[in-house]
């Protein structure tokens, strides 16, 4: 085939830093649109973001040219400085190590955009460590609890 075509579709989670609630109203839609110019900037179209105090979701097509391990390195690291750039209560700000990367299909798109803009209500109910515990068993990914956070 002399065309190289894919349509990655990713759901991302990761979290802030011990999961301290840092990502406040005051700069949470500021935050969002930073990140959707910086998919934009590196071919990976957003499709939504959502995000609590402690913790972000972002479903977007990855790029045939970016690795998965590059874009969320480049989300964090620009997004961190960012976030520090916007005053003496965000100076500490710091992204978890680690993260959650899903695939979804096309046909579940609208139900992963539903979840992600549900976000609010949700965690009224579930946890965070709840929410990935969850996401890591129905996709069958192994993990060792004790490095699941930080």
């Amino acid at each position: 085939m002399p065309q190289s075509l894919s349509q990655l579709i990713v759901h991302l989670v990761f979290s802030t830093k011990n999961r301290a609630p840092l990502i406040s109203e005051a700069i949470r839609e500021e935050l969002h649109a930073y990140l959707i110019g910086v998919l934009r900037e590196r071919d990976c179209p957003s499709i939504m973001i959502g995000s609590v105090e402690d913790h972000i979701h972002i479903l977007f097509v990855l790029s045939k040219n970016m690795p998965l391990s590059k874009i969320v390195g480049e989300l964090k690291a620009v997004s961190s400085k960012w976030i520090k750039s916007k005053g003496p209560s965000f100076h500490a700000f710091q992204w978890q190590n680690g993260y959650g990367a899903f695939s979804t299909s096309k046909s579940s798109v609208e139900v992963v955009r539903r979840y992600i803009a549900n976000q609010k209500p949700h965690h009224r109910k579930t946890s965070f460590q709840d929410e990935l515990r969850k996401f890591l068993e129905k996709h069958e990914l192994e993990y060792d609890e004790r490095y699941l956070w930080d």
